[in-house]
């Protein structure tokens, strides 16, 4: 009898022990989120979301202001369409704009927001008409590749013979 009771307590500790893992695996990578707060929706339009994911932050001056929802794609104008549940106890003005970041050199991307001057604040489905699409590295260093197959080369001669 006392070693059934025994083997019932470890069990149940084991038990515990590995759906609190389970949580913390899916906390640190976005998977869950509990957010008992009341949210209202907006949304965005990007030509280029980069690497963003749905549950990706939403941040302004660094604190957590909301998630992105989901990410479609709008086949009208050919652009993703970001749809964002925003914290209730944060509002922005109407003319606020949105920006695709990168937390360090690698890092996730989340969504910045810059808040504008407006006195009217964004409502539950309102759309967010400025923002910025995330910098693509790619892109970067084929700009600076063909800036610099671009310049002559008879410049360094140039300021050779200026030197003399």
């Amino acid at each position: 009898m006392e070693r059934n009771k025994n083997d019932f307590w470890v069990g149940l500790f084991v038990l515990i022990g590995a759906v609190a893992i389970l949580f913390l695996a899916l906390q640190s990578a976005n998977l869950l989120s509990l957010n008992f707060q009341s949210t209202y929706r907006l949304t965005a339009k990007f030509d280029n979301v980069g690497g963003l994911k749905p549950k990706a932050a939403v941040r302004s001056a660094g604190v957590v202001v909301g998630r992105v929802e989901s990410i479609t794609f709008d086949d009208k104008s050919f652009q993703a369409l970001v749809t964002l549940a925003m914290q209730s106890q944060y509002r922005f003005p109407k003319d606020s704009s949105l920006k695709i970041l990168t937390s360090g050199l690698l890092g996730e991307q989340y969504l910045g927001v810059e808040a504008g001057a407006e006195e009217k604040s964004l409502a539950n489905g309102d759309k967010v008409t400025t923002t910025q699409s995330a910098v693509v590295l790619e892109n970067l260093i084929s700009q600076f590749l063909f800036s610099k197959a671009a310049e002559p080369a008879a410049a360094p001669a140039a300021t050779a013979s200026a030197a003399k």
